[in-house]
């Protein structure tokens, strides 16, 4: 459990480290009655501070504390205490399509055709539990997926990925190799009376494997190995659900708290955990399948940690426009405490989103980290085409803007995992002197680059934008808008229009946001594409911004095999250095510059690559000045000059 404190000087956080049930108190002097019966009792005026009371049903004091003195230093703290996330497959950054379930083979292959027939990038279709055989994992439904080597293959010609889900629950059936195995044993959880644990879930009568066994972990990643999971390929990765665990029939729909795990531990002292611990079995699976590649798990349930791991999402949200607000909230709160890769099931696992609110939330979900259309097994299908034209339109164009802005997110979790610098921010952690920017929750930084806000009432045609203040005299950053490039310039609230296919976003002055702007099916297809960088300068003509590349999705880029470049413009200059010497060899360029906020057009611009000069074409679009095919490529020095006539 983590608490962050803040106010315009300092910021403090506390990491209350316990797996058992807690209960966090948060005291206001609004909401606070017993200090007010206090204060009038000993007649004290005396407004109390916020105060937070952290209750556990057991275990240690267990306490770190994050002294800041910034909010971005308190959440590097944290991170260097519990982990980042691995930087992922840039595949797993893009969009996913999921449902409860896809019918069968022909179903999946279908959906994959028909995203490419409406144009509209897709990289993931994702597999729920009725693709096995019966809810037992490891195995598949031999009449509704008869071929699914063929059909992953089918997948993965076109640049695409499947996901399957494999869950903690374990059908209770003689003749399934699992549960055999595990009864044998003896890798089941035991009751008080040392006997295996029997719950109900999705199977059944179901059982559950004691991850906190090292040995039970072993056996469980195994079981991801080629030679035994024979119908999956080293490219299909995993979703872990439920995992809390989830017992239908259970005390509060969870594990009965005087269950004994290994090592003597009542589940009342590690129930926070159990999740934590299917993620490690899962995670050491997929890198003992396939040491070269870095694995992808979504998991349901985490721990501090967990982000070392898996990637997390909202869970089991409903087609109501208060669940699209909440997703937001719920990312950024999960994001400054370690958990940056987060979305929420974009369209709502529950009911049946009408047309503007899809919309919205396919432009929300494009924003934050984890991108993933998901619903429940009762909903009517969903897929963009089944919509009107004009929805199908809207849902395009969210789409394609999220593919575009691939190169930021890939940069932004290399630097996570550097860092620990959170890749979704809340105003509060660039704009610490700003009070008015700490309760704003409706917004986001992806980094300190675009300031996102959002589209998530019903039926408006303009939404309310909060621009921070930099300092306690009101001074704001440059903002601009990612569409026209129109310049904002004061702090405070501004309305903005918008329209289906308007959300506000907008880039920073002073950055430089790296960019992708040819379509393809799906992200792995980009791999050698160029580049175009978004220059937005600042009031003193300046900007700043990085880039990171790889083969997106080895471990290579651990032994040197990559590009991490830094990018300056200055007095009319860009020029790049890079972070160590670049290893990796990439066929990709740059294609174009955009560069907005010029006083002035520039007549031409030059570029110098070891000492050769050349003219370069220089056009005046709308807000921005264009600078038309650089061509140098992505592991070279060079320095672009713009010349005034």
């Amino acid at each position: 459990m983590l608490i962050v404190s803040y106010r315009a000087q300092r910021t403090a956080g506390v990491y209350w480290q316990n797996a058992a049930e807690t209960w966090v108190d948060i005291q206001t002097s609004e909401t606070n009655v017993v200090s007010s019966l206090v204060n009038f009792v000993s007649g004290s005026q005396k407004t109390p501070p916020p105060a937070a009371h952290f209750m556990s049903e057991s275990g240690i004091v267990d306490a770190f504390i994050m002294l800041g003195p910034k909010p971005m230093d308190a959440f590097k703290q944290y991170a260097a205490l519990t982990g980042t996330h691995e930087l992922p497959q840039l595949f797993a950054l893009a969009y996913h399509q999921s449902r409860w379930n896809y019918n069968d083979e022909r179903d999946v292959t279908s959906v994959s055709a028909k995203f490419d027939e409406y144009n509209i990038p897709m990289d993931t279709m994702w597999l729920d539990i009725e693709y096995t055989d019966g809810k037992r994992y490891f195995t598949w439904d031999k009449f509704k997926f008869p071929h699914p080597l063929a059909m992953i293959k089918n997948l993965t010609e076109l640049g695409r990925h499947l996901v399957v889900i494999v869950d903690p629950h374990i059908k209770r059936d003689n003749n399934y190799f699992f549960h055999r195995d595990c009864t044998d044993r003896g890798y089941y959880v035991k009751t008080r009376e040392g006997n295996d644990y029997e719950g109900w879930c999705w199977p059944g009568a179901a059982s559950y494997p004691d991850f906190f066994n090292p040995v039970v972990r072993e056996y469980y990643a195994s079981q991801y190995a080629l030679d035994k999971f024979q119908t999956v390929t080293a490219d299909v990765m995993l979703w872990n659900d439920m995992n809390e665990p989830s017992v239908f029939n259970g005390p509060e729909i969870t594990a009965p708290k005087d269950l004994i795990h290994f090592g003597n531990w009542e589940h009342r002292d590690v129930h926070n955990l159990y999740g934590h611990m299917h993620l490690m079995g899962s995670f050491a699976g997929l890198q003992q399948r396939d040491p070269n590649q870095r694995p992808f798990i979504l998991t349901r349930a985490h721990f501090a940690g967990s982000q070392r791991y898996a990637a997390i999402w909202t869970g089991d949200n409903f087609a109501d426009w208060s669940h699209l607000q909440h997703s937001v909230k719920m990312c950024l709160t999960e994001a400054v405490a370690g958990f940056s890769f987060c979305g929420a099931d974009v369209g709502a696992f529950f009911g049946n989103p009408d047309t503007e609110l899809l919309e919205r939330w396919y432009q929300a979900g494009a924003f934050l980290p984890f991108f993933r259309a998901h619903a429940h097994i009762d909903t009517k299908r969903r897929e963009p085409w089944l919509f009107p034209e004009r929805t199908r339109q809207v849902i395009q164009n969210a789409v394609i803007k999220r593919y575009s802005y691939l190169p930021l997110w890939y940069t932004a979790f290399y630097e996570l995992e550097l860092t620990g610098e959170p890749v979704i921010r809340p105003l509060l952690a660039h704009y610490p002197l700003d009070k008015e920017a700490f309760g704003v929750d409706s917004q986001l930084l992806v980094q300190d680059r675009l300031l996102v806000r959002p589209v998530m009432q019903q039926g408006v045609s303009k939404v309310d934008v909060y621009f921070p203040a930099i300092d306690d005299k009101k001074n704001s950053d440059w903002w601009y808008d990612v569409d026209t490039y129109q310049r904002q310039e004061r702090s405070g609230y501004v309305s903005v229009p918008v329209d289906d296919f308007k959300i506000p976003v907008w880039q920073r002055g002073g950055s430089i946001v790296p960019k992708k702007e040819r379509q393809r099916r799906a992200s792995t297809l980009m791999l050698h594409d160029p580049y175009t960088l978004i220059i937005c300068l600042d009031r003193q003509g300046k900007a700043a911004g990085s880039l990171y590349l790889d083969d997106e999705k080895s471990y290579a880029y651990r032994q040197g095999q990559r590009i991490h470049v830094n990018y300056e413009f200055a007095h009319d200059q860009l020029v790049n250095s890079f972070v160590g010497k670049p290893k990796y060899k990439t066929l990709a360029w740059i294609e174009r510059i955009v560069i907005a906020g010029l006083e002035k057009v520039p007549s031409s611009a030059s570029i110098t690559v070891n000492g050769v000069s050349q003219q370069l074409e220089v056009l005046q679009h709308d807000n921005t000045v264009v600078v038309r095919k650089p061509g140098v490529k992505m592991d070279v020095d060079f320095a672009i000059k713009l010349n005034f006539a």
